[in-house]
C-alpha cells in the first residue's frame, strides 16, 4: 500500500497533512500517535471508509480490515437498534457472540481457536448486549481476526481489556503467524509498543515525525512529544449547591447490605457488604464481566436490580419514593458506558454543561455562571478551542475528556470513575489523573475508581474491594484497607 502527499480534511480542519508512507508486503508497522494526532483518520483512510481531498493512495486491491472503539460502537448501536425488550416479557439479551462471529465466517476449528485465544468460548451463547465492555471488546477481535483480511488494523486494541486479556493479546501480536496478514496496531501509549513489530511510525498533529524501521529504544522517539505534556492548571471554586451540608464523617455514603444482581437463576455477584465513609477512597478491581460496572451501575442507578437491593445512598434508601435526580446531584460520573450511551447531539460545551444537569445532553436554560464553569473545566482539559464543535465530530480520544470535564464539573461528593482514561495518551492520562489527586487534596470528594492499568493506582486509594470470577458467580473475596 503506497501513500503519496496525502491531505484529508474533517469538518472544515486539516487533519492529516502531506503524508508519505509505503507499507511494504511481509512488515508490521506500530503507530505511535497522541489523542488527536490522526490515527484513527489514518485508518479510516486505509480501509476505504474516508477519501482523501489531495494526494493518491494505492491501496493495491488489498482487504483492509479496520478494529476500533468506533467499530466496537457501531456494532452497539446496531444492537440497540435491534432491541426487542419492549416488545417481550424479558430482557432481549441480543445477538449471541456465536452469531456475531458466525456473521463473519461459517463456524469452524479454526473459529473455535480464536475464542480459546480471546477467552470466548464461555461467552459464545450470551447475548452481545450483556456483555462487559471488555467482553465485548474481545468479540471484536475476533471478529476481526476471523475476516483473516490482507490488513488488519488494530486501533487501540488493548483499551478495557483486564491485565490477563491484555498479556494474552500481546503475546498473540508478539507471535503473529495467521496467514499473510499484516498488521498495523495504533496506539497511544509506550506501554503498548510491541517492540517485535518490524517498522514504526511517530503521529502527532497530523504529520509523521518519524518513520522506519522500529529503533531499540522508542524512549527516545516519545520523548520528543513531552514538551506537550501540560501543568496541572489550579481548580475553579466548587459549587456550593451540589455539595453535601452538614454531612458528618461517620455517616455513610454508600451502605449495601447482601447486594446481588441476578439474571434468571445466575448470579453475577451475590452476598456484597459493603460501606463507604466519606474520605474512603476505593479501587474496585477484577477481571472483565465479574461485575465491577454492574455494582457501579447500582450506585449511579443506572442498573435496574438498584431497586432489588438493599442499598443506603447518599442519605436515601433506594426505593423509598427518593428521586433519582436527588442522588445524581451529588455525583460525578464517567465509564465506557455512559460514553457508549453519550450519543444525543450538541455541542461540546453542552456536553460539559450536562455534567450539572445529570443528563446526557442539556434539556433545560443554563445560565451564564455554568457556562463559564464548563468553559473552565474546557481549558483545564485543552479543549476549549472545541468548545462549539459538535461532540460527535471529535476522536474518542476527545469524547472522553470531554466527558472527564462533565464528571469533575461539579467537584462532587461522589466521585465514580470507571476506567476513565480509556482512550487517552500517556500525556492525557497522567495529567487527568493529577487533576483528580488534586481534587481528592481538597477533601471534599471521595472517590470510587476503577481501572485495569497497574500504574493507575493513585495515591490516595485507601480501601480495595476485588472481585474474582468462580464458575457460577462472580464472588466478591476481599474488602482490604491499603
Amino acid at each position: 500500500m503506497q501513500l503519496s502527499d496525502i491531505t484529508v480534511s474533517l469538518n472544515g480542519q486539516t487533519v492529516l497533512k502531506s503524508i508519505h508512507w509505503s507499507i511494504e508486503p511481509g512488515t508490521h508497522w506500530l503507530v505511535l500517535g497522541t489523542n488527536a494526532s490522526g490515527k484513527s483518520t489514518l485508518a479510516r483512510l486505509l480501509s476505504g471508509e474516508l477519501g482523501a481531498d489531495s494526494g493518491h493512495l494505492d491501496r493495491q486491491q488489498k482487504q483492509v480490515q479496520w478494529l476500533s472503539l468506533e467499530t466496537q460502537q457501531a456494532l452497539y448501536e446496531r444492537e440497540l437498534y435491534r432491541d426487542d425488550t419492549d416488545f417481550m416479557d424479558h430482557l432481549d439479551a441480543g445477538t449471541t457472540v456465536r452469531t456475531l462471529l458466525n456473521e463473519i465466517t461459517d463456524w469452524s476449528e479454526h473459529s473455535e481457536q480464536v475464542c480459546a485465544q480471546l477467552d470466548l468460548t464461555r461467552l459464545l451463547d450470551r447475548g452481545y448486549r450483556l456483555l462487559s465492555t471488555g467482553e465485548g471488546r474481545r468479540v471484536m477481535l475476533a471478529r476481526a481476526l476471523l475476516a483473516e483480511p490482507d490488513i488488519l488494523i488494530l486501533d487501540e486494541p488493548f483499551e478495557g481489556l483486564d491485565r490477563e486479556s491484555v498479556a494474552n493479546l500481546r503475546s498473540l501480536l508478539q507471535n503473529w503467524q495467521i496467514g499473510a496478514t499484516q498488521l498495523i496496531l495504533l496506539v497511544n501509549q509506550q506501554d503498548d509498543v510491541i517492540p517485535t513489530f518490524s517498522h514504526l511510525a511517530l503521529l502527532h498533529q497530523g504529520e509523521f515525525l518519524y518513520q522506519g524501521t522500529m529503533p531499540d529504544d522508542t524512549n527516545l522517539i516519545w520523548q520528543a512529544l513531552q514538551a506537550q505534556l501540560p501543568t496541572t492548571a489550579e481548580l475553579p471554586a466548587v459549587p456550593d449547591q451540589y455539595q453535601l451540608s452538614h454531612w458528618h464523617k461517620d455517616d455513610a455514603l454508600i451502605t449495601l447490605t447482601d447486594g446481588f444482581v441476578q439474571y434468571d437463576d445466575t448470579y453475577q455477584f451475590k452476598g456484597l457488604n459493603w460501606v463507604v465513609k466519606p474520605g474512603q477512597h476505593t479501587q474496585i478491581a477484577g477481571p472483565n464481566g465479574c461485575g465491577k460496572s454492574t455494582l457501579l451501575g447500582l450506585i449511579t442507578g443506572d442498573h435496574p436490580q438498584c431497586y432489588r437491593n438493599n442499598l443506603n445512598l447518599l442519605g436515601f434508601q433506594r426505593g423509598q419514593g427518593e428521586s433519582i435526580w436527588q442522588i445524581k446531584k451529588h455525583i460525578g460520573y464517567v465509564s465506557g458506558n455512559l460514553h457508549r450511551d453519550y450519543r444525543v447531539g450538541g455541542n461540546v460545551l453542552t456536553a460539559v454543561v450536562s455534567g450539572l444537569t445529570d443528563s446526557i445532553g442539556v434539556y433545560q436554560s443554563v445560565g451564564e455562571v455554568e457556562t463559564n464553569l464548563a468553559k473552565t473545566w474546557l481549558r483545564l482539559m485543552g479543549m476549549e478551542a472545541q468548545a462549539n464543535r459538535p461532540f460527535r465530530n471529535l476522536s474518542m480520544g476527545e469524547q472522553r475528556l470531554v466527558l472527564i470535564a462533565r464528571a469533575l464539573i461539579k467537584q462532587p461528593p461522589l466521585l465514580i470513575l470507571d476506567e476513565p482514561t480509556q482512550g487517552l495518551d500517556d500525556f492525557n492520562r497522567f495529567y487527568v489523573l493529577s487533576l483528580v489527586e488534586k481534587m481528592i487534596e481538597a477533601g471534599s470528594t471521595t472517590l470510587l475508581f476503577v481501572s485495569h492499568r497497574q500504574d493507575e493506582t493513585l495515591a490516595c486509594i485507601e480501601n480495595r474491594l476485588t472481585f474474582e470470577p468462580s464458575d457460577e458467580t462472580a464472588v466478591l473475596f476481599d474488602i482490604v484497607s491499603c
